[in-house]
């Protein structure tokens, strides 16, 4: 969209901003202050540059996702897939010094927590701002010009269940998913190595969701392995 847009064509409110701000405060921390071969000043300049996007952003939307424009649009979005792009570098460097036992073991093994926690949050961060349209086309536009659905939620398929669980349905409340939705799917797709609470439905959701378990799966795998290495 070129303009800015106001519109209230639904009843659901707007998504309050700060779940998803503290969340990437909290990624951009772990990314700050990881154990890496990536010089400081490097790292701080990643750190730097999201923080200011980070700053536009509130500025431009600082308590509720209400309005939107190309530029926000697409700033909420570079900003979530550069701190996921990143952080797939550090995850390739964590993997690298945990197959060659390089650097202090502590040191690594907490770099390996600061890579996942970063990547649970980062992964969220890109669904919330892709699917369907992101988090202002969600509650601006009647339901039928939303994008398609990237992921299919319990609530989207639960108005024929019993009343006190339909009447938190899609189509009785006119719910759609915020940043916490986004975040806990992530978090169980990191643990679980599946999908357990968002089905994903379209192939970038897929391969998204393939590629954050398989990163965390092979993270946890050599993190045990340099654990029991280190017992021993």
């Amino acid at each position: 969209m070129d303009d800015e847009d106001d519109s209230r064509a639904r009843d659901v409110a707007p998504e309050h901003r700060w779940p998803a701000v503290i969340a990437t405060l909290v990624a951009l921390a772990c990314y700050a202050l990881l154990p890496s071969v990536v010089p400081a000043l490097e790292r701080y300049l990643v750190v730097g540059v999201c923080l200011l996007m980070l700053v536009a952003l509130i500025i431009y939307n600082p308590h509720r996702l209400s309005r939107e424009s190309r530029w926000s649009r697409w700033a909420e979005f570079a900003l979530a897939l550069l701190i996921l792009v990143v952080n797939q570098v550090a995850f390739v460097e964590t993997i690298v010094r945990l197959l060659n036992r390089h650097g202090d073991g502590a040191d690594i093994l907490l770099a390996s927590l600061q890579v996942w926690v970063t990547n649970v949050i980062a992964f969220a961060l890109v669904f919330w701002t892709m699917d369907r349209g992101g988090p202002v086309v969600r509650v601006t536009r009647p339901r039928h010009e939303i994008p398609l659905a990237d992921f299919r939620f319990p609530q989207d398929e639960d108005q024929d269940t019993v009343e006190e669980v339909a009447r938190g349905s899609s189509r009785r409340l006119d719910w759609v998913p915020n940043y916490v939705d986004y975040f806990y799917s992530s978090l169980s797709n990191s643990m679980a190595f599946s999908a357990t609470d968002a089905m994903p439905l379209t192939h970038r959701a897929k391969l998204l969701m393939a590629l954050e378990s398989f990163s965390g799966f092979v993270l946890l795998a050599l993190v045990i392995a340099r654990a029991v290495s280190l017992i021993g």
